[in-house]
């Protein structure tokens, strides 16, 4: 088993058990390949649900430039929501994770087809 597909393995499980949601492994498998080396950094691994500019980059970074939407109040609204079904105690919050939930909650899974 590769180190990428150990990290998958893990995210499902984070998915499962912290978020309660059934992870699509097709579409987590793309989005994870899609977050490229930072998934082996520990630091750029994981976001911090504290650090505003953290979240402006999920939002500017991913969000506008990767999915394609458009700015506005309802970017920061759907990723405190994501951070708060991750929970917001939960220390490791995987960046692969949280892409993954965003996708989803934007219906923006044709990105990854």
């Amino acid at each position: 088993m590769s180190k990428r597909d150990e990290l998958i393995t893990k995210y499902a499980a984070d998915l499962k058990e912290k978020c309660g949601v059934t992870p699509d492994m097709d579409l987590l498998t793309k989005v994870t390949i899609g977050c490229g080396p930072s998934i082996y950094n520990k630091d750029a691994a994981t976001v911090s649900g504290g650090d505003q500019s953290e979240l402006d980059t999920v939002k500017n970074n991913f969000l506008i430039k990767k999915l394609g939407l458009k700015d506005g109040p309802q970017l920061m609204d759907a990723i405190n929501a994501v951070i708060d079904q991750y929970g917001r105690s939960n220390r490791n919050k995987y960046r692969a994770v949280i892409y993954y939930l965003l996708t989803k909650h934007f219906k923006k899974e044709s990105v990854y087809k």
